[in-house]
């Protein structure tokens, strides 16, 4: 018993020393690079992962992917904690792909206060899109808060929605004509002459920039990015942490 117990001191002692002697994450970016081409130009960090002498790589498809110090094998997957049951890649994920939004161009999205005001929510949505509509009946009985709508069309899916946004954009009242049309189906009629829609091109730029692929996606206070549809209860209850 003895015996083992300086055994396995000597591979905790081992394992410590082997934990502080791995490479330079700058290293194993360069290594990725020339292995894995394909990545090269994705990779926007290599960290240390903290677990079993993994790194942690974040690309511009806002994934988090794992390596090997030899940059043998790729992972991609959740690495869960046994103990907590805590998803550690999701913790990560919030983190690095969390987008403040003040640093958003909130000039370009519609702005809606419903109550005080004081609690922010930024949606990206596409006129067409049915999630879309099913996340606007969920918001209808939020209220103090300040919803910024980046109009957001997904051309590929939504083959007319470019052109719905522009006869939006151009309503006199941007925020009433959203709400009609994709509550109630309704175009507006009215159209401002002088209208231009250079903004909803800079929108589609802000999307591809943040990698925003599908709609809605809904951006919080504290920089979490949800995508999808959240029942009211779920949007008042991330709202309220803020």
């Amino acid at each position: 018993m003895k015996n083992f117990k300086w055994l396995m001191l000597f591979v905790c002692t081992l394992w410590a020393n082997c934990a502080l002697a791995q490479a330079d994450p700058a290293e194993i970016k360069k290594l990725l690079q020339t292995r894995v081409p394909r990545l090269a130009g994705q990779i926007q960090s290599v960290t240390t992962a903290n677990v079993l002498g993994l790194y942690e790589i974040y690309t511009d498809e806002r994934q988090i992917l794992y390596t090997d110090e030899g940059v043998n094998f790729i992972f991609a997957g959740d690495i869960i904690e046994a103990k907590t049951l805590k998803n550690l890649t999701d913790a990560r994920m919030k983190v690095l792909g969390a987008i403040k939004i003040d640093a958003l161009p909130l000039e370009l999205a519609m702005k809606k206060v419903k109550g005080n005001g004081k609690r922010r929510l930024v949606v990206f949505s596409d006129p067409d899109c049915p999630y879309c509509r099913k996340l606007e009946k969920e918001l209808v009985n939020i209220t103090d808060v300040t919803v910024y709508t980046f109009v957001y069309p997904i051309a590929s899916l939504h083959p007319q929605a470019p052109e719905h946004s522009r006869q939006i954009w151009c309503a006199p009242d941007r925020v009433k004509a959203w709400e009609n049309y994709i509550t109630r189906n309704m175009l507006p009629t009215e159209k401002n002459q002088k209208c231009v829609t250079t903004e909803l091109d800079s929108v589609q730029a802000l999307g591809a920039k943040y990698r925003i692929n599908g709609t809605p996606t809904l951006i919080f206070a504290d920089g979490s990015v949800v995508p999808g549809v959240m029942p009211a209860n779920d949007i008042e209850q991330a709202l309220g942490a803020h």
